[in-house]
């Protein structure tokens, strides 16, 4: 039997290692440097900006963590309402083809319409060809005329510290609070 549940402060050894094994099956254990530490500030903070739903199966004598979503919320200026994107779906290989990866879509697909949000999206590696079968399934849309992008590291780093080209003068009025370490 399956529960899905938000997860709590108590997880959060789990959700690395469900972190981690994602990562290993996706061939980027080498990138993940995230740490219990850094999830519980993300996920547990007073005004937490990343959320968590854990899926376990019960197989009649004991409760198991089968896998998570790990997911915020994203902004549509097109739209003009949010949505939700999901960063990390993994059930561990042995639960797979029990529903369990549709549950955790169907339950952030009921928070989407309860919430009047406008889209569940998410990524998935070009090579998944088991994902992008099962996602397709359930009516999801490739964005091919999209392409992601990214800065991180040390490109990140020399981005912010360039300023503005050009000479312009720029004034930042209201910013964002920062996110924590």
């Amino acid at each position: 039997m399956l529960t899905l549940r938000p997860a709590q402060a108590t997880d959060v050894p789990l959700i690395l290692a469900l972190i981690r094994e994602l990562a290993d099956y996706e061939k980027l254990l080498h990138a993940v440097d995230a740490s219990e530490e850094a999830l519980q500030a993300a996920l547990f903070a007073a005004v937490p900006r990343v959320f968590c739903d854990i899926a376990e199966w019960d197989d009649g004598t004991q409760r198991r963590p089968a896998g998570f979503a790990l997911w915020f919320y994203n902004f549509s200026t097109f739209r003009g309402r949010h949505g939700i994107y999901l960063e990390d779906l993994f059930v561990r290989p042995e639960y797979r083809g029990r529903g369990i990866g549709k549950a955790l879509l169907v339950q952030l697909a009921e928070r989407c319409v309860r919430e009047r949000l406008t889209r569940l999206e998410w990524a998935v590696l070009d090579w998944n060809e088991p994902a992008l079968r099962f996602y397709r399934s359930l009516g999801a849309l490739d964005l091919r005329g999209w392409i992601p992008h990214r800065v991180t590291d040390e490109a990140l780093q020399v981005l912010a510290q360039s300023g503005l080209s050009g000479g312009a003068a720029a004034t930042t009025h209201g910013s964002p609070a920062p996110l924590p370490p």
